[in-house]
């Protein structure tokens, strides 16, 4: 969901704080993640008509056959390790398919002609949208899953567990499963029996003012009301029969056995009907052979719910990776801990920091940097997934970010190798789409939409109608994939960066010649590999005299004379003797990573 709506959680960096400090981090074998997140629904799409609020029929849309062998060979050589498909799942739509036995959907309770991924309509299906043929779309998805692990890539796909859209119900679902809210005693506004939570005796009203599918889409539906009596909770813990128009107003909240409503009184024994039936949710979906998931919001669901249904999932398919989406500093450590989540976003911590150095803001500094890793996340960042861009952050690309994207290459170095934890990429960051159109209920916010029927330009230049050899690329953006291409694979091939310790070195530097605090320094290393890693936050370049500390010499048994090779470009520095330092000038906005 758009981490947008929740309040953003910011820490001043406090230099005196921090301390120099060997994290052990290291690793017998590299099991970094390197994730390409994209949506089916855009990927493969080559429609260029772009119509505002357009239909399916006029804007297009990708199918999950339009990512074939050569996509996804592609994909492999960039160094990916996983992709995340995103909004696979069947969610409530303006289009209809009622000619294949779905339900329509209201339009009043619809986000966007497309709707919105988070916002599902049968857990046991797949988007209509994305298939070639409609009858045949769980046999199109499956093929996708084979065909991604026959390029030795594993997939990621969404869990969507705290709501559901309002008009929720499973087609398709397997024999014995009960829908959810299909035995719930609506006229109580919680029960642990239940599955959603009520407001009795009220009718929903749609939020004033929302123009579902533009001026120029007609419908006898849209008419400002939905049929919801009583009222359910809506999905971000609006517990009103009268949601706004900021609310996940198309949503309802799940219940997992806490009455909001009391205290936040926990009913967890015996098991709630909420917490089983999303079991056999994910237990459906990795029989299908998915590797992990992409949990949505799992702040909004008890710790003590993905503890026992995580462990439950791992003593089946010991392999599964959950990554939750989370903003709450402070329980980060419950849900890696007692949650037994394998990855958090690391949004409201490092993501904030290196965006505030990218556009160059007031007050931003590296220091920020190592208060990510030294208190925010300490003793937990290999858990921690890192990233510049996905669907619910603006792209670099575009005014509200960078503008340009080659301004964030010191800020995805840094990304990408100053952790063992998960590295993440979103389809048209590597060749900077800039999302600079307002596409329909997507305004122009500097997002590529997640709710229209969309063709996403500069993406569509690598896609090439089909070809997926970037073959309308301009120079600029050849370089800047080529730059993404290197980086990730050389972190993929580089014990050191992909499962080494980590040494900070701006306390070691903060008095050396050229040393600023929009420089960021730090050494990763296994006992078999060294890397130097420097990067340029500034827009001028800047001459170093880079020291190493005693300490760290010693215990790398690294001394006299020694050269270093830009692992980026193979460009080579070195020093009659360590002790002094080594003398680098860096780049206005750039980076190394120095073999030694």
């Amino acid at each position: 969901m758009l981490a947008i709506l929740l309040p953003v959680l910011q820490v001043a960096a406090q230099k005196g704080s921090h301390k120099k400090t060997i994290t052990k981090m290291e690793s017998s074998a590299n099991h970094k993640l390197i994730i390409y997140q994209l949506l089916p629904r855009l990927f493969g799409n080559t429609k260029t008509a772009n119509k505002f609020y357009g239909s399916i029929e006029e804007n297009g849309v990708g199918k999950f056959n339009d990512i074939n062998d050569r996509a996804l060979d592609e994909l492999k050589k960039m160094g990916f390790t996983h992709v995340w498909y995103t909004g696979v799942i069947e969610h409530a739509t303006m289009t209809d398919y009622s000619a294949y036995g779905i339900q329509p959907d209201d339009p009043d309770v619809v986000k966007g002609r497309a709707g919105s991924p988070y916002a599902i309509k049968d857990y046991y299906d797949v988007d209509p949208d994305l298939a070639v043929d409609v009858k045949n779309r769980m046999a199109e998805y499956e093929a996708l899953i084979k065909r991604t692990h026959a390029h030795g890539l594993k997939v990621l796909m969404d869990l969507v567990p705290n709501h559901v859209a309002r008009t929720y119900h499973s087609d398709v679902k397997p024999v014995g499963v009960r829908d959810f809210g299909q035995d719930d005693d609506k006229s109580l506004a919680f029960s642990p029996a239940n599955d959603f939570y009520y407001i009795p005796g009220q009718q929903l009203t749609v939020p004033a003012g929302y123009n579902p599918g533009g001026d120029d889409f007609h419908s006898l539906l849209k008419d400002g009301k939905f049929d919801e009596n009583p009222a359910k909770a809506t999905g971000n813990d609006a517990f009103t029969a009268t949601p706004s128009i900021n609310d996940w107003f198309e949503t309802i909240k799940l219940n997992y056995g806490v009455d909001y409503m009391n205290g936040r009184a926990k009913h967890f024994d015996p098991i709630p009907p909420t917490w089983q039936k999303m079991y056999e949710i994910l237990h459906f979906w990795s029989a299908k052979g998915v590797d992990g998931f992409r949990c949505d919001m799992v702040e909004m669901v008890p710790v003590e719910f993905w503890n026992w249904v995580i462990t439950k999932l791992k003593a089946e398919q010991p392999d599964l990776v959950f990554i939750g989406e989370a903003y709450d500093v402070g329980k980060y450590h419950d849900y890696i801990f007692n949650g037994k989540f394998d990855y958090l976003y690391d949004k409201v911590g490092l993501y904030d920091g290196i965006k505030r150095l990218v556009r160059n803001e007031d007050h931003a500094t590296t220091w920020d940097i190592n208060r990510v890793w030294n208190h925010d996340c300490k003793n937990m960042d290999e858990h921690m997934l890192r990233f510049m861009e996905n669907h619910d952050e603006q792209r670099i690309a575009s005014k509200d970010f960078a503008g340009d994207p080659k301004l964030a290459i010191p800020g995805m170095i840094v990304t990408a190798t100053l952790h063992n934890g998960p590295v993440m990429v979103y389809f048209g960051q590597e060749v900077g789409e800039p999302a600079d159109d307002t596409e329909g209920f997507s305004s122009e916010d500097g997002r590529t939409t997640i709710f229209d029927y969309w063709g996403v330009p500069e993406h569509q230049k690598w896609v090439n109608n089909g070809q997926f050899d970037g073959g309308q690329l301009s120079e600029d953006q050849q370089q800047l994939r080529n730059f993404y291409s290197k980086l990730l694979n050389v972190v993929k091939n580089h014990e050191a960066l992909n499962s080494g310790k980590f040494y900070e070195l701006m306390i070691a530097n903060e008095h050396s010649e050229g040393f600023n605090t929009k420089v960021y320094l730090y050494a990763r290393y296994t006992t078999k590999e060294r890397v130097l890693v420097a990067v340029n936050f500034n827009r001028q370049a800047q001459h170093l005299k880079v020291k190493l500390p005693a300490d760290l010499l010693q215990q790398l048994q690294v001394s006299g004379g020694v050269n270093f090779t830009n692992l980026l470009n193979d460009e080579t520095y070195s020093t009659a003797n360590i002790n002094d330092g080594l003398d680098i000038t860096l780049p206005a906005s750039n980076g190394v990573l120095l073999k030694f």
